[in-house]
């Protein structure tokens, strides 16, 4: 089965219902939640997701948000391998790296972003959620 990393802002853009790019992010996570691809999420994301929704929603419901998404997505360790190689990553950006590398740890095939420039270099194939969804119709 296809493996899926979904990076921190389309993620968001489906919980905090951000326009314009919540429509394609939730299409591309809703494969995810059908079983059509097996989504993650990577670890440090989670603390940031939270933070966000917190300070939408509140904590209470932020944590019943959360449940519900790792109900759906799984969680892509970050250990000391995936730090090692996150600074050894050519990226000027730091937390792509770990995303990246990550994702890699995880067996993921594919890291949907809406910068899939910031991951040049990344050892996954980057896709837009729009990108991930015109790939799967042609496989």
């Amino acid at each position: 089965m296809t493996k899926v990393l979904y990076y921190t802002n389309i993620v968001l853009d489906l919980l905090l219902d951000r326009h314009p790019h919540a429509t394609a992010s939730a299409a591309a996570l809703e494969i995810a939640e059908v079983g059509k691809v097996r989504g993650f999420v990577a670890a440090h994301a989670v603390t940031t997701i939270h933070y966000f929704l917190r300070k939408e929603t509140g904590n209470t419901k932020a944590k019943q948000m959360l449940a519900t998404l790792l109900r759906v997505l799984s969680v892509a360790v970050e250990n000391d391998a995936v730090m090692q190689e996150a600074l050894l990553s050519p990226s000027p950006d730091f937390e792509d790296a770990v995303t990246a590398a990550a994702a890699r740890f995880a067996g993921c095939d594919f890291i949907v972003t809406r910068d899939p420039k910031g991951f040049r270099g990344s050892p996954v194939k980057c896709f837009s959620p729009e990108g991930l969804l015109q790939y799967l119709i042609t496989i």
